[in-house]
């Protein structure tokens, strides 16, 4: 039993050199930067083996290494990150509160507007507006929600 232990302790530059490979292959599938944090501490594992540290020291250094990184590290390289993005709205959330008119009555059931941005889309009445009687074509709207290809509309007078 004893020969087993030392084997692993022998080899274990091995499998931090394994664990630190699939952490970036993964982290490269998943650009979260948790991955990476992982390879991190593991590299820190790698380097407590080759100082001759025992096994299960090297594992405890990694771990504490690891989630001082994810805790430390990440959130400043998460918002550098995200500093350039563009604010914005695109695709639904760019709909929302967006205006339009009526092109056929809209009810709780049925009707069809067509929005600001040129599209015509499927519209019901929102079951958030004040007013639920049904618009006439030519009324004003304000859409409130999209749930798959349905506009869900209120008054833009409410």
């Amino acid at each position: 039993m004893e020969a087993i232990l030392q084997g692993f302790e022998d080899w274990a530059w091995i499998g931090w050199l394994v664990l630190i490979a699939v952490f970036l292959v993964i982290e490269m599938l998943s650009l979260d930067f948790t991955f990476l944090m992982l390879a991190l501490g593991s590299a820190v594992g790698l380097v407590s083996d080759l100082t001759g540290l025992p096994l299960w020291a090297q594992v405890i250094i990694a771990a504490i290494a690891a989630a001082a990184f994810i805790l430390l590290l990440r959130p400043p390289l998460l918002r550098r990150l995200h500093r350039n993005e563009d604010p914005a709205k695109s695709n639904v959330d760019a709909l929302l509160g967006l205006s339009g008119v009526v092109l056929l009555e809209v009810s709780t059931l049925t009707g069809q507007v067509k929005l600001s941005n040129g599209d015509t889309w499927t519209a019901r009445l929102a079951s958030d507006a004040p007013v639920t009687t049904p618009l006439a074509p030519g009324a004003p709207v304000v859409v409130s929600r999209i749930e798959g290809a349905t506009a869900y509309v209120r008054s833009a007078h409410d």
